[in-house]
């Protein structure tokens, strides 16, 4: 069994240093890697990102990123990630990692940040004004580039694929949040991307009042690991192995 611990906007700041670090040391007992999903400081600054950094820094499990809207606001991603690859992360846009427990087991994750747009029925196009035609290609360009991550998992001999998201893929994870800003909280492209090459699990944050449980269309099960939703530091989902059970009867917890 793969044991994926996973947290979204935790939201680090200077007076928050070291909030995180007792809890992220106790993962070696109970998870195989760590996934963090984006909003990981408050405003993007580069204080900010050292704080996170700190916190993950020489854990002895494996940390994958994927960097929020909050990590942007400062205009210094690059700068963001690169602190973070620093202290040990691997930070995702559009790649794979692939990473192995120390049972033999590999786990392959792709990421993106992703971006809005809506669900479909009541989503953005590719219409009129440059400015909305370039707001949807972006989230297209990022659903695009989880794709492309997720297919090139299934060349790295994986156990188990996971799309890691900062936005949303379905509508159901973002119950309890006002119907009105669901175009700004995910698109159906990214489930479009996560149906059309396959994973075992889907996991983003930045719905903060939504709900953990959700599923997309094709049958991938996905949750909101946004702390306020999770309440916790962090929490573990359970991944059959490839060699326990077929692909589309895994169970994560």
């Amino acid at each position: 069994m793969i044991r994926v611990a996973a947290v979204g906007d935790i939201h680090m700041a200077p007076e928050s240093e070291g909030t995180l670090r007792p809890a992220f040391e106790t993962l070696p007992g109970c998870a195989d890697v760590l996934l963090l999903a984006g909003d990981l400081t408050r405003h993007g600054s580069l204080e900010e990102a050292r704080v996170v950094a700190r916190e993950i820094k020489d854990l002895p499990v494996p940390v994958v990123a994927v960097l929020g809207n909050h990590d942007h606001h400062d205009e210094r991603p690059d700068e963001v990630t690169g602190i973070l690859q620093e202290a040990g992360a691997r930070v995702l846009e559009g790649q794979s990692a692939v990473v192995t427990t120390a049972g033999g087991a590999r786990i392959g994750v792709a990421g993106t940040k992703g971006f809005g747009g809506g669900f479909v029925g009541r989503c953005a196009g590719e219409f009129g004004e440059p400015l909305m035609k370039e707001f949807v290609r972006y989230s297209r360009r990022c659903a695009d580039g989880l794709l492309a991550a997720l297919k090139e998992l299934d060349e790295r001999d994986c156990d188990v694929r996971i799309a890691l998201t900062h936005f949303s893929p379905v509508p159901d994870t973002l119950a309890g949040e006002p119907p009105e800003i669901y175009p700004f909280l995910g698109s159906y492209l990214l489930a479009e991307a996560i149906d059309t090459a396959g994973a075992d699990l889907a996991v983003h944050g930045h719905a903060h009042a939504g709900t953990e449980h959700g599923m997309t269309s094709g049958g991938v099960r996905v949750r909101n690991v946004a702390q306020p939703v999770i309440g916790q530091a962090f929490h573990v989902y359970h991944l059959p192995v490839a060699h326990q059970a077929e692909r589309p009867d895994r169970q994560p917890a």
